[in-house]
């Protein structure tokens, strides 16, 4: 199997990748300072579901099809763009708790888990990354390749966790003063639209690399 000390490196390269700025937690990011705390963590297990599919996706050869093929990765990319806009426009339009106007819409947790799935697994770029950053790490000397991808996918999966839930945690603390407020709510809430239409935009325009 792997060399453990090949492990820790690349479970610290996790946890750094996972803190630079990017899509997925903007994400978790925005969420929980909408709908607490609790809406970020089951966002962050949604994510973190879907890269179980980017895993497998690298151990059985679809990320090479996303990498081929233009359709399939535009494909999957206009898709993963129409989601977010979708969740753009229900954040510019959503209320305030405690206005006159329609509540902000408050998911339960398999709606939170479906969405943070649906977000994760319509960006093709997640498995192109993941078809060229974990086999750099794995050795077929050291076994059978295909373990040895799924347990590099499990330790990146958890370096997420830990970072996206710390992430959840600090945004939800922070969104709790905005939410106190109708008028933060409203900044709060054209914000969360700003953000996932320019991912939605910088999604549509990826490339394969």
């Amino acid at each position: 199997m792997i060399d453990p000390k090949i492990l820790i490196i690349f479970f610290t390269t996790s946890v750094l990748l996972a803190l630079s700025p990017g899509p997925d937690n903007l994400f978790v990011m925005t969420q929980a300072a909408q709908q607490g705390r609790k809406a970020g963590l089951f966002v962050t297990l949604g994510l973190c579901t879907g890269l179980l599919f980017h895993t497998a996706a690298v151990t059985f050869g679809l990320a090479a099809l996303f990498k081929a093929s233009a359709v399939a990765f535009t494909v999957l990319k206009c898709t993963g763009a129409g989601y977010l806009l979708y969740l753009a426009w229900g954040a510019f339009r959503a209320g305030t708790a405690t206005g006159p106007m329609t509540a902000v819409e408050h998911l339960d947790s398999a709606d939170l888990y479906r969405r943070g799935i649906i977000m994760n697994i319509t960006n093709p770029k997640v498995s192109i990354f993941f078809l060229a950053f974990l086999p750099q790490f794995a050795d077929p000397a050291n076994g059978p390749l295909s373990l040895q991808l799924v347990l590099l996918g499990s330790v990146f999966i958890l370096a997420t966790i830990i970072v996206f839930g710390a992430i959840s945690l600090l945004a939800g603390f922070f969104g709790e003063h905005f939410r106190k407020s109708a008028r933060a709510q409203k900044v709060l809430n054209r914000a969360a639209a700003g953000i996932f239409a320019g991912l939605a935009i910088k999604l549509a325009l990826a490339q394969r690399s």
